[in-house]
């Protein structure tokens, strides 16, 4: 069923698949802005290794990759920081300058609340708030005319997307199939259960998913193909000449307690695919394109007992598209040493999350800079971060 609300976007659309979910916005403009948000806390330290940090391997311990050209290893950004051999897709945009990164990075709170944190990362706000700071960017941009719909497909869309400027819900009967990752989780919570544990492993298997009836995600990234599949729709969507120019996507699973190493390895490589999707969904589009991938927090220098991290502080931001000026990882790195470590524990942030989304609202989305404290309130001391687009 259609729920109809006012309406003062040009087009909006969010889409759920398993834990990815996709929604998108038409202002007038030919630029195309995509933030992806990666739910559960993305380890920057281990999709960005800064192994020529001289302190990096001992306090990493198990989750140190070998270094570049060795098998398995990291692939190189220039001599101190390497990329997770997982995302070679981003390093080829890297590579060729449609791609950079920002470490170090934290939003303007210190919560390691996962709801906490990506409420206030989505509000931008130094409290709780009921809008997104993109929703209200889009609301100061101008509207396509003639066009006064929008409309959301999928449960809700996310708190970043939402505010002043309203949208419609539908959902469909029946979603796509969930992806193999989400069975695994059913059965891994039930495996105590003396009756349903068996009962639902062995539906599963039944249906043909092995490794999901024994509790575990694939590692092969083409048997969960949703987000890549979401971000090439979005993509496709984005391109045409009156479609939608705003897209917001959101994968989750970065929650890593235990056993990263194999964990990780199939979330990056899915987002991996996901970037290639929507680069190739957007085509010729792609040029006038900025993507921000940012997570709520970062997770502990140090491994713990169970092969995993635990909630941290600062981590990695991604950037790319071909309006991204890139092949740089920008940071003020602050270190890992002996007296480094944010409370003893985490990567110390030295850039303000704030300072990157208003470096992107200014240069990209034309947004004056005078009407940023509407965007993102109380945030007067993350200066907007300069040299992120190409001129």
């Amino acid at each position: 069923m259609l729920t109809r609300r006012s309406a003062l976007l040009g087009l909006t659309a969010a889409f759920t698949l398993g834990r990815a979910s996709l929604a998108l916005a038409a202002p007038a403009t030919e630029k195309r802005f995509v933030v992806i948000i990666l739910r559960g806390a993305l380890d920057g330290l281990s999709a960005v290794p800064a192994y020529g940090d001289p302190a990096f391997a001992d306090i990493r311990g198990g989750l140190t990759l070998p270094g570049p050209g060795q098998q398995g290893g990291v692939l190189d950004l220039g001599g101190f920081y390497g990329l997770h051999p997982a995302l070679a897709n981003f390093h080829a945009m890297y590579t060729a300058g449609e791609a950079a990164i920002v470490h170090a990075t934290a939003g303007h709170y210190r919560s390691r609340s996962h709801f906490e944190a990506q409420d206030f990362l989505e509000s931008g706000a130094d409290q709780r708030l009921n809008s997104g700071w993109l929703n209200r960017a889009v609301g100061l941009m101008p509207q396509h005319p003639g066009t006064e719909l929008a409309l959301s497909v999928g449960l809700s869309p996310p708190l970043l997307l939402r505010g002043p400027v309203t949208v419609q819900a539908w959902a469909p009967e029946r979603f796509a199939e969930p992806d193999p990752g989400l069975y695994a989780s059913l059965v891994a919570l039930s495996a105590r259960d003396p009756i349903i544990g068996p009962a639902l492993a062995e539906g599963v298997k039944r249906r043909g998913d092995a490794a999901a009836a024994m509790g575990d995600a694939p590692t092969d990234p083409k048997h969960d193909r949703s987000f890549a599949t979401l971000a090439g729709t979005a993509g496709h969507l984005l391109a045409q000449p009156t479609g939608p120019r705003i897209a917001v996507l959101e994968i989750g699973g970065w929650d890593t307690h235990a056993q990263q190493q194999h964990r990780l390895q199939t979330q990056l490589a899915q987002l991996d695919a996901g970037f290639a999707a929507l680069k190739q969904g957007l085509g010729p589009a792609w040029s006038s394109t900025a993507v921000l991938a940012l997570t709520e927090f970062g997770r502990t220098a140090r491994i713990n007992g169970t092969g995993g991290t635990d909630h941290g502080t600062a981590g990695t931001v991604f950037l790319l598209g071909g309006a991204i000026a890139g092949g740089r990882v920008l940071a003020d790195w602050p270190g890992l040493g002996q007296g480094r470590l944010y409370e003893n524990r985490d990567l110390a942030p030295t850039t303000d999350t704030r300072g990157i989304i208003k470096g992107l609202l200014t240069t990209h989305l034309d947004i004056p800079s005078a009407r940023l404290a509407t965007v993102l309130p109380g945030s007067n001391t993350a200066s907007p971060l300069s040299g992120l687009v190409r001129a």
